[in-house]
C-alpha cells in the first residue's frame, strides 16, 4: 500500500484551505459535500504531498467528537490499496480493528474506504485504488 493522504481536521474549511495555500498547496478540485458522514472535504496538495481537509458541517458528523477533542490537527494517514479485500484481511490479522465496513467516498470518485484503528498508533484509512467492477463494466 502507498500513501494517498493525510487527513487533516478541521473547524473552517475554507479559513484552513487558505493557510495552506499561503504555503505553495494548490486545490485538487472543489470542496466536496459528503451527506452520508456528514464533512465537507478538500484535497490540497504540493511537492507531491497530499493532504484532506475535512470539516463537519452537521453536528452530527463523523468527525465532530474528534474535533472537539483535537481541534485543527492532522488525525489519519490514508494508504491506496490495490487489492483491498487482502490488504484488510493482512490489517486484520495484524491487530487493526475495523471501524465500520467500506464505503463509497464522494470526494474520491466513489471508491470504497475504510478506517481502522490500531491500540499501538491510532487510526489509518485505506482506500480502494480501483472502482470495483460490476457485470463487467466499471462502476
Amino acid at each position: 500500500m502507498n500513501i494517498h493522504h493525510i487527513g487533516y481536521l478541521v473547524k473552517r474549511l475554507e479559513k484552513a484551505a487558505a493557510a495552506f495555500e499561503a504555503l505553495g498547496y494548490g486545490r485538487e478540485g472543489d470542496v466536496t459535500r459528503d451527506e452520508l458522514r456528514g464533512i465537507d472535504i478538500l484535497f490540497l496538495e504540493k511537492d507531491g504531498y497530499r493532504i484532506e481537509l475535512v470539516s463537519p458541517y452537521r453536528p452530527d458528523s463523523v468527525v465532530s467528537g474528534l474535533l472537539k477533542t483535537h481541534k485543527n490537527a492532522p488525525y489519519h494517514i490514508c494508504y491506496g490499496s490495490g487489492d483491498f479485500a487482502a490488504d484488510l484481511a493482512a490489517l486484520e490479522g495484524g491487530g487493526y480493528l475495523r471501524m465500520g465496513d467500506p464505503q463509497a467516498a464522494p470526494a474520491i470518485g466513489g471508491r470504497r474506504v475504510v478506517f481502522l484503528m490500531h491500540p499501538a498508533m491510532g487510526m489509518i484509512e485505506v482506500l480502494e485504488e480501483k472502482v470495483p467492477e460490476e457485470k463487467g463494466k466499471a462502476v
